[in-house]
């Protein structure tokens, strides 16, 4: 959402330069593709069972750099597959059986014979659009006197001054429309893709599977932690000032016939006593559920955040209905965690927060304009939000190269309530 080098032109010039790439790498996959059908049309003579496997794999190869090219350009996430099997114990014979038998290597095939049309010819329309405008806008100028009277350009019959003049217009409308048009294709490129592009169904419900596994079991781990945090922030906090109040209460009562001054004094400790009490009890349920979230929801909340930091924060939320309250606790810790880092640690002094909800999916994204640099690894920060995220089947993504900006994507699938 944020990012400062870039203006919009600059942005779309870098999304038709990607077009430019993705229609080149369409004319490699339909060369892996053909070489692979070869392959598989060589099995019966026994030539294509040495050619199979490695034509199989690079085609994997190239299948894995598009899905990797989706989620850098676009952010569309697509699952890989299960790696190929390459065990090297076996015979050219068996690994390719082993190769045949595997369902992505069929997917992978299918993507490869619709990306050069589908995939290819998608992005080629910004770029033929931009080539045809630069003609109109670059070459009628100088050349439509040396043509004869059949010159048109698209509608316009160019053979005076003025419909040279509508011509350039005319072009360099094309060229502006191809390259506004260049993120928007990327981005339908990556979705027409990522039907074959994923992993088959059973995987993908075998991986579900598995993260689930993982996060109940690290779920039931935080869950027992954050018991002991209030259990130790009661015992502490509140209850030990409950403690001294009740034992400042009574030297008051004894001493309120005898010496009424002192007795008022340690009134008045009772009183500052219990507003820290209150203080320490309202902290902690600002811990489990921030007030603020019951009464306004979660995109006031984090407009809260906002105001309470001392970076300047750009909030923009696109959420069409309420959130369940668990997701909204999250989502609000999961900002609020990112805000606190992006102010100790990126020497940032912008920050965009973006909370968008779509597909069943709650997107937030958090990105600042300091160094960059930042790593999962080093910290408990976004390992702790990672953690809390696991618990709904969310993630979180972290893009910040050194420099600068850094961008933390945080997904949490749910429904409307």
């Amino acid at each position: 959402m944020f990012d400062k080098p870039r203006t919009v032109a600059s942005r779309a010039c870098v999304a038709l330069g990607r077009c430019q790439l993705a229609s080149l790498h369409a004319i490699g996959v339909s060369a892996v593709g053909s070489l692979v059908v070869l392959a598989l049309l060589l099995v019966p003579v026994g030539v294509g069972f040495r050619l199979l496997p490695p034509a199989a794999r690079a085609l994997r190869a190239l299948s894995d750099r598009s899905r990797s090219r989706a989620d850098r350009w676009t952010a569309v996430r697509i699952g890989p597959p299960e790696p190929l099997p390459v065990d090297r114990a076996l015979n050219a014979r068996k690994r390719s059986g082993a190769v045949i038998a595997d369902e992505g290597f069929w997917r992978d095939l299918a993507w490869a014979w619709l990306e050069p049309v589908v995939g290819g010819l998608l992005v080629a329309v910004p770029l033929a659009l931009v080539e045809y405008g630069a003609f109109g806008a670059l070459v009628q100028p100088f050349l439509w006197r040396l043509i004869d009277d059949g010159n048109w350009y698209a509608f316009i019959p160019v053979h005076s001054t003025a419909t040279m003049c509508a011509a350039l217009v005319l072009g360099l409308v094309f060229m502006a429309v191809g390259l506004l048009a260049a993120p928007a294709t990327l981005r339908l490129h990556a979705r027409v893709n990522r039907p074959l592009l994923s992993a088959p169904r059973s995987r993908q419900l075998a991986q579900r599977v598995e993260r689930l596994t993982d996060t109940r079991a690290r779920a039931l781990d935080a869950q027992a932690a954050e018991l002991r945090r209030i259990e130790r922030n009661l015992h502490d906090g509140a209850q030990a000032r409950l403690v001294a109040l009740g034992m400042t209460l009574d030297r008051a009562t004894r001493l309120m016939e005898t010496d009424p001054a002192a007795a008022r004094e340690l009134l008045l400790d009772v009183r500052r006593t219990s507003e820290g009490a209150l203080q320490d009890l309202r902290d902690l349920v600002h811990g489990i559920h921030p007030p603020v979230l019951a009464d306004r929801g979660l995109g006031d909340a984090v407009r809260s955040l906002a105001l309470d930091s001392f970076l300047d924060v750009h909030v923009e939320t696109r959420l069409p209905g309420q959130l369940p309250a668990p997701v909204e606790s999250a989502a609000y810790f999961a900002v609020s965690e990112a805000l606190a880092n992006a102010a100790k640690h990126s020497g940032a002094q912008e920050v965009g927060v973006a909370l968008t909800y779509e597909d069943g999916l709650l997107r937030a994204t958090v990105t600042d304009d300091g160094h960059g640099g930042a790593d999962p690894s080093r910290g408990t920060g976004l390992a702790g939000v990672r953690r809390r995220l696991d618990t709904f089947d969310g993630t979180l993504d972290l893009h910040s190269p050194q420099g600068g900006p850094t961008t933390v994507t945080m997904e949490i699938p749910c429904a409307l309530s």
